[in-house]
């Protein structure tokens, strides 16, 4: 389907439950796709900041004393309605981040699959209780922490929320929400979905700008956790910050993603699976494949490779690239990789853009073959629909290059070895490894997250092993009489 653009769509900041004008000025929104302009946000002040705290604090005391399967109503009715309009919120989403539209769609399905896994808390966490010593009783219970907070990219501007708001809500929390300067459309459209799901005035705030708000969400005495997706750059600072104040803060980063191409690979499923990796949402994405590791000969394989990422139409298969700034800089990396020694076997700069859509911002799939180890093309997150081949002699000389890499999010190997896969599965240095996928993200209940400068934190951000970040544990110990056996345990 055509992503269809909105015509100028208005936002404000969500604070009380009630749409906000901000009193800091205007943040306009402009579409990767025509660079025309398709939207505005206004920016609160910083009074208008803690004043959006304060109504969240106050709201989340009647919260966290409702049964969590009163919360999980309010989630599951999200749940139905965010199906019934994903179409209207998938064309606003790609319109601003520059996704396709089935991109834009599958990523909010991704959400929403976190939502689904969010409801069945009320059965997977309902505490625990034990007679651990006679008349002696030990029992923990899961408790809210207050106010939470959480900054998201643009890259992902449903389904990267999407993936804390259904839990932090449903452990009983408030969450304050700052969505990405570049998208923040999205985020008028699922605050809106969450008041038609009942959820109570205050437990959600949405509030737009850029340093100055989040700085004032960080520091206010009130939050107490602060989750982010975005650049390895500002996960360090945000968690710097965050940590310094004796906070908990999980921090996503960027990635370097390789591949391993090894020669018993099946040629159709490595050429269409590493492809899609590298120019799925124009390889604007934390998980998409940077480095392929192409061992011994596989030159059928590389060619099955170039065949289908040559086969995508912008705009129609792939999507934009979201500034012109991001296009300039990726077409200066092609040039330096050339001038390194690199060799362009497709070069996207090439290829024109789409009829109609000439004001937009478009880099089509470019493949830089004989890439040297420890070069720009193989160390630097580029972030386009770029993926730079390096050739090695052995398995083991691929491993060896894959984990002097400062990131650590994904690896992937494609083989028909059972024993190849496993030990790439055992030796890699990432912390999703796919076998035969090129984009390994887990699904839920299993949870998202990276190792080495692709996060900070302790934890991932979904699935099971989230839970301890957006909820305390309290331990319970209970005696109610004397025992006749008295000793050290009761």
């Amino acid at each position: 389907m055509k992503v269809k653009l909105p015509q100028n769509l208005e936002g404000h900041n969500f604070i009380g439950g009630e749409w906000v004008k901000g009193e800091a000025g205007v943040q306009e929104i402009f579409s990767p796709y025509s660079g025309t302009k398709i939207g505005s946000v206004s920016l609160p002040s910083v009074a208008q900041v803690k004043i959006a705290i304060t109504k969240a604090q106050e709201a989340q005391r009647d919260w966290a004393r409702t049964p969590m399967k009163e919360r999980a109503k309010v989630l599951f009715d999200l749940r139905n309605i965010l199906l019934r309009d994903i179409d209207a919120i998938t064309h606003v989403k790609a319109s601003e981040s520059g996704k396709t539209f089935d991109e834009g769609r599958a990523g909010l399905m991704k959400g929403i699959e976190v939502l689904e896994f969010a409801l069945s808390m009320q059965n997977l966490d309902l505490g625990g209780k034990v007679e651990v010593s006679r008349g002696v009783t030990c029992e923990y219970r899961r408790e809210p922490l207050g106010v939470v907070a959480s900054i998201t990219p643009f890259n992902f501007p449903a389904m990267v929320p999407m993936w804390t708001i259904p839990i932090a809500l449903g452990l009983g929390n408030a969450y304050i929400w700052k969505p990405s300067d570049k998208t923040p459309l999205t985020s008028i459209m699922i605050a809106n979905a969450l008041k038609e799901a009942g959820l109570p005035a205050g437990l959600l705030t949405v509030l737009h700008g850029g340093e100055n708000t989040v700085n004032t969400v960080i520091d206010s005495e009130t939050v107490r956790a602060v989750g982010f997706v975005g650049s390895t750059k500002i996960a360090k600072l945000v968690y710097n910050r965050t940590t310094s104040l004796g906070k908990r803060a999980l921090c996503l980063g960027g990635a370097k993603n390789h591949i391993v191409l090894l020669p018993d690979a099946n040629p159709e499923l490595a050429g269409v699976g590493i492809s899609d990796s590298f120019t799925g949402c124009a390889g604007q994405r934390c998980m998409a494949a940077s480095v392929l590791l192409a061992v011994g000969d596989v030159e059928k394989h590389i060619q099955k490779i170039v065949e289908r990422a040559s086969s995508l139409r912008l705009s129609h298969e792939m999507g934009a690239i979201i500034t012109k700034a991001q296009v300039e800089f990726l077409h200066a990396a092609i040039d330096r990789a050339e001038k390194a020694g690199a060799k362009l076997i497709l070069d996207g700069r090439k290829t024109k853009a789409p009829e109609g859509l000439e004001g937009g911002n478009w880099l089509a799939p470019t493949i830089i073959d004989h890439v040297k180890p420890g070069s720009e093309a193989h160390k630097v997150e580029l972030f386009g629909p770029i993926i730079s081949i390096i050739r090695c002699k052995d398995l083991t000389e691929a491993l060896a290059i894959q984990a002097t890499s400062e990131y650590g999010n994904a690896c992937s190997v494609f083989t028909s070895n059972g024993a190849l896969a496993d030990r790439v599965t055992r030796e890699a240095r990432a912390g999703m490894v796919g076998v035969n996928v090129g984009v390994p993200v887990p699904r839920e209940p299993f949870s998202f997250g990276g190792i080495n400068a692709s996060k900070f934190g302790h934890g991932d951000i979904t699935g099971v092993h989230s839970l301890d970040f957006w909820s305390d544990v309290k331990k319970v110990t209970s005696k109610w009489e004397k025992q006749n056996d008295n000793n050290w345990m009761s």
